[in-house]
């Protein structure tokens, strides 16, 4: 599996027991019921390789997973830190409006008022609040992503509409 057909969902934490469970902490794009899935993907030196799971409990941010041919702490440990993706096509479909962090890397941001004003770069998270990051005249700018100021998104066309008020870019 290609690292661009997937999402990060996770990490895993620590081990849990004494017969190779590990604690992953998901992320918050991670799919609501992790229970449904039967492989995941672990980055270990910038490759995706897949384990095939054997039982999940899910608790609030944390799942406890049981993998395949991981059957020590010890072995557990060694995965330690790693990340966790899954394929992007496993994310339940959101409404209109709504997107997860990772889509809109590359969209081209436009105001009402000003026309094309950059590049999305990614979406930080503060607390409960999103904002996207745009390259904006050699400097970022982060726009939050609340309306009014956040318009529309347009996945086809690849394209994020805003309405910022006056002065926002001079910042």
């Amino acid at each position: 599996m290609k690292k661009e057909h997937c999402y990060k969902a996770g990490f895993i934490m620590k081990p849990h027991g004494l017969k190779g469970d590990v604690t992953i902490f998901l992320h918050p794009d991670s799919p609501a019921d992790f229970r449904g899935l039967k492989t995941i993907f672990i980055e270990k030196n910038n490759a995706l390789i897949p384990f095939f799971i054997e039982n999940v409990s899910v608790r609030d941010e944390k799942a406890f997973i049981k993998l395949e041919d991981v059957s020590s702490p010890d072995e557990a440990s060694r995965l330690k830190n790693c990340s966790i993706f899954l394929p992007k096509d496993s994310r339940p479909k959101l409404p209109a409006g709504d997107f997860y962090d990772d889509e809109i890397a590359e969209f081209e941001v436009i105001d009402e008022k000003e026309g094309p004003i950059g590049m999305a770069k990614l979406v930080e998270r503060a607390g409960l609040n999103r904002f996207i990051i745009v390259d904006y005249q050699q400097k970022e700018i982060m726009i939050p992503v609340k309306p009014p100021l956040l318009k529309s998104i347009n996945r086809s066309k690849k394209r994020i509409t805003v309405n910022l008020p006056e002065g926002f870019l001079d910042i």
